[in-house]
This record gives C-alpha cells, sequence and structure tokens, in this order.
C-alpha cells in the first residue's frame, strides 16, 4: 500500500471501495489497523481512506525543524487529500483524531459533508464543559493512565482475544515523546461556535461507559454546538468503533447517507 509524500514526510495511507469519500481519523492508542471493522461495511458504499497520523503506525514524524508532531495532523491529512485530488469528504474521528478532523474541516470551508466525533469533545468546550473535565479529573478513575481507560473491562471479560488485538494495534506505533499529545498550556480556545456556524451536519459519538470523554462531558459539548447530533453506544467504552462495531457502523452509516 502506498505513501504519500506530504509536508516533508511520507504518510501511510490506504483507499478501499469507491463512491463519496469518508475519511476515518483514528485515535492516540491505534493506527490505520484500527478500522479494520469498518472498511468492509463502509467500503461498499463509499470510498474509505485510512491512514497513519505522523509518528503512528508507518509515518514518521519529520526531524529537526520538520518535526512538527501534532500540530501537523489536520495539514497533513488537507496535503493527502490534495495529492489524491479528493475535495469533498466526510470525516470519521476517533478521540485523538478529532483534532485532525475539526482543525481539517474548520480551515478548510466547504471540503468537508459531515463530521463524526467519537469519544472526542473535538475543542467543542466552553466553561461548563472545562468544569466537568476538572470534576472527572479528581475522581479516582479519572487519574488512571489512558491506557487502562481506552477499552471497557467489560470487552476483557466478554472477549479477551479482542481485547489483546486492540493492545497489539497499539503497539505496533513508535515511540514517542511523552509531551507528544500535551494540550498547549494555557490555551482557552473552542471550536464550538465554528462548528455551529459551520455548513456541514456533526454527530457525537460516546460509548455509555468511556471513561475517558465520559458521557456527560460528550453531552454537554453536543449542546455547546447548536445543531450538532448526539448519540450513545450502549455497552461500550471509549473505543466504541473497537467494542461494540455493529451499533458504531450503524449509527454512522445512517449520518453519512443522511448527508449524501
Amino acid at each position: 500500500m502506498p505513501f504519500a509524500p506530504v509536508n516533508g514526510i511520507e504518510l501511510y495511507y490506504e483507499s478501499h471501495g469507491s463512491g463519496p469519500t469518508v475519511v476515518f481519523a483514528h485515535g492516540a492508542g491505534g493506527n490505520h489497523l484500527s478500522w479494520w471493522q469498518q472498511i468492509p461495511a463502509f467500503s461498499k458504499r463509499f470510498r474509505c481512506i485510512t491512514f497513519d497520523h505522523r509518528a503512528f503506525g508507518r509515518s514518521v514524524d519529520g526531524e529537526g525543524d520538520g518535526r512538527r508532531g501534532r500540530r501537523g495532523f489536520h495539514d497533513d491529512l488537507r496535503a493527502l487529500l490534495d495529492l489524491l485530488e479528493i475535495d469533498d469528504v466526510r470525516v470519521v474521528a476517533q478521540s485523538m483524531g478529532g483534532r485532525t478532523a475539526v482543525g481539517f474541516s474548520l480551515l478548510n470551508p466547504g471540503r468537508c459533508k459531515g463530521l463524526v466525533l467519537a469519544g472526542t469533545t473535538g475543542g467543542a468546550i466552553d466553561d461548563g464543559v472545562r468544569q466537568l473535565q476538572d470534576a472527572y479529573r479528581d475522581t479516582d478513575m479519572g487519574q488512571l493512565p489512558l491506557g487502562k481507560r481506552s477499552v471497557s473491562p467489560a470487552l476483557k471479560e466478554r472477549a479477551t482475544a479482542m481485547e489483546f488485538l486492540y493492545r497489539s494495534i497499539g503497539r505496533l506505533n513508535p515511540t514517542r515523546p511523552k509531551d507528544f499529545l500535551a494540550p498547549i498550556p494555557g490555551y482557552r480556545g473552542s471550536s464550538a461556535e465554528r462548528l455551529a456556524q459551520a455548513a456541514f451536519p456533526i454527530l457525537f459519538l460516546v460509548g455509555d461507559h468511556d471513561a475517558v470523554t465520559p458521557p456527560e462531558i460528550i453531552e454537554a459539548c453536543h449542546r455547546a454546538t447548536p445543531g450538532s447530533r448526539y448519540a450513545v453506544i450502549e455497552h461500550s467504552g471509549h473505543s466504541t468503533y473497537f467494542e461494540q462495531p455493529h451499533a458504531f457502523n450503524r449509527a454512522v452509516m445512517e449520518f453519512l447517507v443522511e448527508t449524501l
């Protein structure tokens, strides 16, 4: 499968199926392989693009002055789509991928036709959301390492092999600096107002047992973004696409079809 020369790096991507394009942007615990339960379903109706963010999977970050880290995510996606001569896309983003999806969608007006934000605030936060986030960080669950909260304990109990596969996909990622995904100190911005004014539909998705971005936080982001939609995937933790793929695929497919 191909590598794309974008922004001074070789970005790994795959393309499956034909039709309107849907881009799948993975989270910090995954890479392009994370979407193995989505691509067979969605490629029957859409052209599906999966890729490895820089410093994930088979993609590397730049060196020296070319090292852009997560700040390069959204423009890497723009450059990849330009290279592939794809203008209009729908974007499905998981967790960290929300940064990529929102940045791309807002900085490239007219190109995004639908946005799914799964297990991510997408930066659509206000003071109410921040209060919920601060309160959750003070709980016992909120203080656990992210790796221990990325899937629900129920997944390991009912499907040990699936939980092992999830961890194995993440272990394929290269080592990154510990502060690679650290928030910008003192940043208090929000994408909510710009998302509310955007000319594309938005769906917030969350697992009912999400221990990274709990439902009450994602619902608050939905309320802060007038016009957006909100749905809960039952019996799932943070990684709804992996833990409950049939319910995830059904909710996302229904949403995407409405954007056609």
